[in-house]
């Protein structure tokens, strides 16, 4: 039977064609360790790498007809 302490920190779930969305307790940190403000439990993280808002999901993979799998530039 899992209890609380089996349930994991966080949750990542890749949308196909799309972000990739994280629930629950985790830190965004830059490579030079810097702490990014989330400013929510959830958020949606860019896989297109087009993002104005990076790295968080602004839309444009819709734009840019982004495809998981490929090339970043499409």
């Amino acid at each position: 039977m899992a209890t609380d302490d089996d349930a994991p920190a966080a949750t990542i779930t890749p949308y196909q064609d799309g972000p990739l969305l994280v629930r629950g307790d985790f830190a965004l940190v830059t490579p030079e360790g810097r702490t990014i403000d989330a400013r929510r439990g959830t958020v949606a993280l860019c896989r297109c790498g087009r993002s104005a808002l990076k790295p968080f999901c602004d839309g444009t993979h819709k734009a840019v007809r982004f495809r998981a799998g490929t090339d970043r530039e499409g």
